[in-house]
This record gives structure tokens, C-alpha cells and sequence, in this order.
């Protein structure tokens, strides 16, 4: 049999092909006039067009030399507007903002959908910097340098088109950039190959291959320290998606920089020190002169040190069977670390001193989520601002709030850092009055204790009729922490609806082995986590199969195919957004092949026999009666491939399953180009589940 035989719909893989796309434009005319005119989906996509455009939201910032810059859309600027301002003015209750560039006027004056991918600065000289600009919000993107002082693009700068590039500064001058420059250039994954060293001026065609990966690796990449006195170079292959092989540039050759391959690291240095600090964040145990550093640990001691070959080192974080490291952020001589306490986060403070490191405590609010990013610039002697911190926080129920911290410089190691200034704080967008969020445990059918988050409705009982969207992700090490649902406040609890979170096996809530228990042969456990907690909802009558719907996207979209084509009688409604579905071909579309350390190999027996146990493409069956499904992908999605959803929609067609399918012609791997695309997404999204999920009046 071939494979035109086992799968009739290869057809529907061709992207922009005639045939798929007049396919496509059918289903979405049959999904939209059927959602469209649902009662409840006019009044909520007005709801979330509000909670996305709203001006009462934080702007996000970044600090580049003395400005902070934001990139802010809203109704009058869907695309966005690139825009800065001062520390002092964001202060301010209403700050005075500069607009550097405007995205919307740019996509009318050049007739392009631009979307906004961000902007790479030259550290030395942070005016100077990349914009990279995506049509239609695919993750391939145009290249253009900008000056941030003139906010023009520069006339004869460095631009690179259309291509999913990396491009790093080494000067004023030069770029190391990899890109798509013809056949060879790029990874079996679709990313580059090799690193060149380019000239301003100068052709691309002249630019001088420096580093080559092999066409099985998932990437190559550079990084360039340029902090003065510390000036660094490293190349890195990613074999994987979590193993690398790093490369220290010393005069014109490459070193081989000795670390575990599936370690991550940085170098804290800056410009008023003579020595820096390498940290290394373990994936798996590391046994090293004589001790044994366990994975997930955080790891400190001299670079130079460890370059000369010392493998003597600080723990500054072991996690526990509940603990785990979300992330760290340096100032000049504090590193403050965020763990997970059974998926609450904390902060920890450690001091550089002359002796070691010194541990204290921040107190921050708890329980819920907290982001931490350093408002250090290394690059400066005199940085006013080198000991302070940015700090954000929220929770189920809690809007956003936004705080400035300052470690201080020299405290003595038995003071406490000063208290949090509250910068911003968004107003509630629904009424949290009488709804209550809780943390409850399943048992998976190993056994394993799973952890998921209930966000209760007002008034909301456990007499197994209450609308329940279970939402999951399970992959790639990602975490689902608290987060303020602002969208889902007036779409669902407002409603009457039931959120439960699932903190399942293949994420990271309890760091690498927690990823690690449910990846490759042992993926399946992921479904089996995310099942046991659909069913410990109905075992403790919070919902019911008739009331019970489930949601996730991309991996979370793999998660959800799998769960409704393995337990069908446990749902009545699945959002399968940008998913994995076909997981036979899934390594031969776009990125999917940089994912097989996730998934493993389908083209490999042994893999194949545990990946087709649970693939829904190649598991859905005609003889089974399954919950309606809502899938949605877009044509744009440059990541995971339209063809996944597509194809398992025409398959369960063919079967005679009911289904409704939306495919949004911009998006890319998001789904929505802007807030308007995004509010009709959504709201025809949660007009669906109320119309699957409702009490019966």
C-alpha cells in the first residue's frame, strides 16, 4: 500500500494549494454561520474585545539604555505602536509615551499585513537594532535595521527577507546572521544551518560561513557578550530540543565548552567587575569531582575557574519533591531565583560577595505568579538602576500588578531589601465577588498524584451540572501557572462556568523529571494525568460528561485529540486549537522534526509502535460516537502545520462525525493576527462550549 493509499488526504497539506484552500473556505463558512449566530457569541466577543483593547492593562516594558519600550495595540492601533518612555514617566499614572514606530501606518504605507516580532539592539550602542517583522504573524520573518534616534529604518542597513533567521551583532558594522540562503543553508527542522559573519555594505552573497551544524540538528546558533572586560563569543548546535554542543570563540578558533549538552547557562558579569559568575541549570544529575548535583539544581562558581578546568561549585537551588526553578534574574550583585512551591511561586535572593554567595528572602505576595526581570544594564559603570528589579504578579483571581524592587547594594547580610513600590495595577475586569480558586490533587493510573486548579463560578456547587472547561498542555517543560483570566472572567465566570487548570506530567510544575516522566515511550502518561483529573471532576460531582468540555492548543491540541479519541464518553466538547494531530507525519512538517526528542521518531519501529498507540489521526474511528469537535488552526501557522487539523477534520468527516472547523487565514501559530481576529476566535470558541456545555433550563 502506499502512502497515497493509507492517507487520501495528503492533498490537504499543501498549504495555499487550490483544493485545500476552496476545502478550507467551505468549512469555515459552515462553522462561522453556525457559531455566528449563536446567542451568546455576539455580547462575548464584544466582552473580549473590550479585555483585549482595554487601556487600563499594564504596558510591558523593556529597558534599552535610559528608555523603557513597550509595544502596545489597541483598537485605534491593531497592529501596534513600537513606543518608549522614561522611568519617571512610567511612574506616572498616565505616561507620556514617544511613538518610535508605527506598525499600522507602515502595513498601509507598504501595503503588507505586517505583525510586530520584535527588535534585536547593539548592546554598545542600543539605538541601533533589527526589526523583524512577520506577515501575517508567521514565525518567518523580514529583517530590516532601524534607528530608534532618527525612527527611520536605515536607507542601505542590513535587511534580510522572508526567512526564519537568527541574527546577532558583533559590532556596529557586522552581523553573525543565519537565514535561508539556498539549498543546504537549513536544518532537517526548517531553522538554520550556518553562521556567517556579514559586513554593512556587503552582499549577503559575501558573507563568510564561520559555523555549521548538520542538516539532523535542530538549530545553530551565536551569542556575543559584549559587556566591556568580558567580551564572549559562543556557537552552539542544538542537537535536539534540549541537547546542545557549545563552542567558545578564542581568537579564530572554536574551543568545545565542556557542560552537560542538556545543561542551559549564562555568564553574569559587568562592566565594573574583573571577574563573572557562570550558572548552570541541570536537566539531569550531574556527578562531578567526587558530588553528584541533582537535576533541576542551579549551579554558581567562577567562570574563569571553570574554563581552567574547576568543577567546584555553589548550589543555589536543589529542588524537592514539591519545589522547582521557574527562571532567575541577575541585578549587578544579586541573583533573585523564582521557584515553584507546588505551583505558587517564591523568591529567593542571593548576594555575590567576596566569600561566596549569601542567601536572604523577598517578600512577595503569595499564593499565585510572579515574573522577575533585572533592570541592570551591564554594559554601564554608573547604571542607576543596576540593583533594581522589575516584579510582576497575579493569580486566578487578582489582576495583574506591577512592582519596582531594589535589592540595594551593599545591605550587610542580615538586612532586608526595601519594601516594593507598586508601580501599576490593573483594574478587575469581572466581578470576583464570591468566586473562589482551589488547588486539589488526582491519581493517575500509575498512581501518581496530579495537581489542577478549580476556579469556581459565584455560587457554583458540586451537583454535577456545572459548565467545566479543563484546560491542559503536558509538553515541552512549560508550566501552567496562575494566571488572571480576564477573558474567561466575562465569557465564562460570569456565566456560570467552572475553570480547572491541569498541571499534568511533560510540563515543567516539578521541574525536568516531572517533563521527563512523560516524553517519548512514555508520552502516554500525559493523557493518562489529564484523563484521571477529568475523572476525579466527575467522581467529586463538580461537573459531568453531559456539562464537561476540554481545551488546549499546539501540544495542548495533541493533548486533547488524544483524550477524546481515547476516553470519548468523558466530554462533550473539545476546542482543538493548532494542534498535533497526525502524529505519523508530524516530524515531516515544518519545525516538527526539532520535536522528536519530545515525541520521538515515527520513522523508527520502536517509536513508532508506542507514537500510534495514542496518535488521533491514525486512532479516530468511524465505529466510535464521539463529543462534536471545534477545531481552529490558521493558514499562516508556519509552526505546526494547518494540515494536522485539517486532516483529521476531513478524516472524521468522512466517517460521519459531527465536527466544526476554523481556519484563520493570518495568525501563525497564535491563531489571531490582532485583538479584533482574536476576540471572533475566541468568542465563537466560548459560544460553542455554552452551546455543548449549558445547564439544561
Amino acid at each position: 500500500m502506499n502512502l497515497a493509499d493509507e492517507d487520501p488526504y495528503l492533498w490537504l497539506e499543501d498549504v495555499l494549494g487550490e483544493r485545500a484552500l476552496a476545502w478550507v473556505r467551505e468549512r469555515n463558512a459552515e462553522s462561522q454561520g453556525l457559531l455566528t449566530a449563536l446567542p451568546e457569541y455576539a455580547p462575548i466577543r464584544e466582552q473580549l474585545l473590550a479585555v483585549l483593547n482595554s487601556k487600563e492593562r499594564i504596558a510591558q516594558v523593556s529597558r534599552r539604555g535610559d528608555h523603557f519600550y513597550n509595544l502596545w495595540r489597541d483598537d485605534t492601533h491593531p497592529r501596534g505602536l513600537w513606543r518608549r518612555t522614561t522611568l519617571a514617566e512610567y511612574r506616572q499614572s498616565s505616561p507620556a509615551w514617544e511613538t518610535v514606530l508605527d506598525i499600522d501606518a507602515l502595513a498601509a504605507t507598504e501595503s503588507e499585513n505586517w505583525v510586530w516580532a520584535g527588535a534585536n539592539a547593539l548592546d554598545s550602542a542600543p539605538h541601533r537594532c533589527l526589526v523583524s517583522l512577520s506577515r501575517g504573524g508567521a514565525d518567518a520573518t523580514v529583517v530590516r535595521e532601524f534607528d530608534t534616534t532618527t525612527k527611520q529604518f536605515v536607507a542601505g542597513g542590513f535587511t534580510l527577507p522572508e526567512a526564519k533567521s537568527s541574527v546577532t551583532w558583533i559590532d556596529e558594522n557586522t552581523l553573525y546572521v543565519g537565514t535561508d540562503i539556498g539549498v543546504g543553508s537549513l536544518t532537517d527542522s526548517g531553522y538554520p544551518r550556518i553562521v556567517q559573519r556579514w559586513a554593512r555594505g556587503k552582499p549577503l552573497a559575501s558573507a563568510v560561513t564561520v559555523f555549521e551544524g548538520d542538516p539532523t540538528d535542530v538549530s545553530v546558533s551565536v551569542s556575543v557578550d559584549l559587556t566591556p572586560g568580558h567580551e564572549r563569543t559562543i556557537f552552539s548546535r542544538s542537537l535536539d530540543f534540549y541537547h546542545q554542543q557549545h563552542f567558545l570563540l578564542q581568537g579564530e578558533k572554536l574551543m568545545p565548552f565542556d557542560l552537560p549538552s542538556d545543561a542551559s547557562f549564562s555568564f553574569w558579569n559587568h562592566a565594573d567587575s574583573v571577574s563573572d559568575t557562570l550558572l548552570i541549570e541541570l536537566r539531569s544529575d550531574w556527578a562531578v569531582a567526587g558530588s553528584t548535583h541533582v537535576s533541576g539544581s542551579l549551579l554558581a562558581t567562577d567562570a574563569l575557574a571553570y574554563l581552567a578546568g574547576d568543577r567546584q561549585f555553589t548550589a543555589l537551588f536543589t529542588p524537592t519533591d514539591t519545589r522547582s526553578l521557574a527562571g532567575y534574574s541577575p541585578t549587578r550583585e544579586h541573583l533573585i531565583v523564582n521557584l515553584l512551591d507546588n505551583v505558587a511561586s517564591r523568591l529567593e535572593l542571593w548576594r555575590r560577595t567576596p566569600d561566596g554567595f549569601a542567601p536572604r528572602s523577598i517578600d512577595a505576595p503569595f499564593p499565585g505568579s510572579l515574573s522577575v526581570r533585572s533592570l541592570n544594564d551591564p554594559m554601564r559603570h554608573d547604571d542607576p538602576l543596576a540593583e533594581s528589579y522589575l516584579l510582576g504578579y497575579t493569580d486566578f483571581l487578582t489582576p495583574d500588578s506591577l512592582f519596582l524592587g531594589r535589592t540595594e547594594a551593599d545591605p550587610g547580610l542580615g538586612a532586608d531589601p526595601p519594601a516594593l513600590e507598586l508601580l501599576k495595577a490593573r483594574p478587575a475586569l469581572f466581578d470576583a465577588n464570591g468566586l473562589r480558586a482551589e488547588q486539589r490533587f488526582a491519581t493517575s493510573a500509575d498512581g501518581t498524584r496530579v495537581p489542577y486548579f478549580i476556579v469556581w463560578p459565584r455560587g457554583a456547587q458540586a451537583d454535577a451540572e456545572n459548565p467545566t472547561l479543563l484546560y491542559g498542555y503536558g509538553g515541552f517543560e512549560i508550566s501552567l501557572n496562575p494566571w488572571y483570566p480576564g477573558g474567561h472572567g466575562r465569557a465564562w465566570f460570569e456565566r456560570g462556568g467552572v475553570l480547572v487548570v491541569a498541571n499534568i506530567r511533560g510540563g515543567g510544575e516539578f521541574g525536568p523529571t516531572w517533563h521527563q516522566a512523560a516524553i517519548q515511550q512514555h508520552k502516554q502518561r500525559s493523557y493518562d494525568d489529564f484523563i484521571a483529573v477529568a475523572e476525579d471532576l466527575i467522581a467529586g460531582g463538580i461537573t459531568s460528561p453531559r456539562h464537561l468540555g476540554i481545551m488546549g492548543g499546539s501540544n495542548g491540541g495533541l493533548l486533547v485529540g488524544a483524550a477524546f479519541t481515547q476516553r470519548p464518553e468523558l466530554f462533550n466538547a473539545v476546542v482543538c486549537q493548532v494542534p498535533l494531530l497526525d502524529m505519523r507525519r508530524y516530524h515531516m512538517l515544518l519545525a516538527g522534526a526539532s520535536w522528536m526528542a519530545e515525541f520521538g521518531n515515527p520513522g523508527v519501529p520502536e517509536d513508532w509502535a508506542h507514537i500510534a498507540r495514542y496518535s488521533p489521526y491514525q486512532n479516530v474511528a468511524a465505529n466510535k460516537i464521539y463529543p462534536e469537535v471545534l477545531f481552529t488552526t490558521s493558514t499562516r501557522d508556519d509552526r505546526v502545520h494547518p494540515a494536522h487539523a485539517r486532516k483529521m477534520a476531513a478524516r472524521m468527516r468522512e466517517q460521519g462525525h459531527a465536527l466544526l472547523y476554523y481556519e484563520n487565514i493570518e495568525g501563525g501559530h497564535g491563531g489571531a493576527a490582532d485583538n479584533a481576529q482574536r476576540a471572533h476566535l475566541q468568542a465563537m470558541e466560548f459560544a460553542y462550549l455554552w452551546r455543548q456545555l449549558g445547564r439544561a433550563d
